[in-house]
């Protein structure tokens, strides 16, 4: 005898949180970024130069440069930016992870966009090559070595913890960039 229930698969109350986990598989793995079977880290990183040059670009031109002359206002666009990817990648990374029953999936690769973005932003890194690529490299090394409090910032729970080591790591390359900007570079 047909049930007159409907199935699991078209269900509005299950399509819901599935739709939910769809999205935020989506913006974890950074549109499938997070799939790229060699190095899906270092390619999300790639994704945070990417956009930070964007934002370079069409909103802050300058960071250091906007600062120097007066116009700090034009710094906020990217600080709100980076904030907005900080949360949305806590919340997607928290749902990705119980989605796919791990703690840290390495297919979650917002946390490097996340990270590499807050990298620039806070060192106010002018968009010239050499500190994107002084910043690109030292946040990959600060991720993947994960210096005191780096590591245990990863005990947090949920996406909090797998985006918290990621900030640390932008926090230890944006002193680098700045040490660097200091010594001439």
């Amino acid at each position: 005898m047909p049930s007159s229930e409907s199935s699991p698969a078209t269900s509005p109350i299950t399509s819901a949180p599935r739709t939910k986990s769809s999205v935020a598989l989506a913006v974890a793995t950074v549109c499938g970024i997070g799939y790229i079977p060699v190095a899906p880290g270092t390619w999300g990183s790639v994704v945070g130069v990417a956009l930070y040059c964007f934002l370079g670009s069409r909103v802050v031109l300058s960071a250091s440069s906007a600062l120097l002359a007066g116009h700090s206002s034009r710094l906020m666009p990217a600080w709100l930016v980076t904030a907005a990817i900080a949360l949305l990648g806590v919340w997607s990374a928290d749902r990705a992870a119980k989605f796919l029953g791990a703690e840290d999936p390495q297919c979650v690769v917002v946390d490097e966009v996340s990270g590499q973005l807050l990298t620039y932003v806070a060192a106010m890194a002018p968009l010239n090559w050499k500190y994107l690529l002084l910043g690109f490299i030292l946040f990959r090394a600060f991720d993947i070595w994960k210096p005191f409090p780096a590591r245990q910032a990863e005990a947090l729970p949920g996406g909090l913890g797998i985006m918290a080591d990621d900030w640390m790591a932008a926090v230890y390359a944006a002193i680098g960039l700045w040490i660097a900007r200091a010594a001439g570079l």
